[in-house]
C-alpha cells in the first residue's frame, strides 16, 4: 500500500502538503517556503484522526500517542475523509 494525497494547490500552489502511507506507518509532510517538515507516526502509535471541514477544504489531524498533534491543511473533503478511513483501518487491524 503506497497511497499519497496531496493538499489543494489552490491555497499553496508551490508547497502543499502530503500524507503518503506505507507498509508500516503514515508519513506527513508539511512544507513551507524554505523548509519541510516530514513526520513518519507508526500506525500502532496512532490514537486518533480529526477532520475539520470549511467551506472548501479541510484540515486534518492526526493524534499520537506520545507526541504533538500533527496537523496538515487544504485537503479536498473527500481526500481528508479517505486518509482518515485509511488511518483507522491500519490501526484497528
Amino acid at each position: 500500500m503506497n497511497d499519497r494525497f496531496k493538499a489543494s494547490g489552490l491555497m499553496n500552489p508551490m508547497f502543499p502538503d502530503e500524507v503518503s502511507f506505507g507498509e508500516k506507518g503514515v508519513t506527513f509532510t508539511v512544507k513551507k517556503l524554505f523548509r519541510s517538515t516530514d513526520n513518519f507516526v507508526f500506525y500502532s502509535d496512532i490514537s486518533g484522526v480529526e477532520i475539520e471541514n470549511s467551506m472548501f477544504f479541510s484540515t486534518i489531524r492526526v493524534i499520537p500517542r506520545m507526541r504533538p498533534e500533527i496537523i496538515i491543511n487544504n485537503f479536498s473533503k473527500a481526500d481528508a475523509k479517505k486518509v482518515k478511513e485509511l488511518i483507522l483501518s491500519k490501526v484497528q487491524s
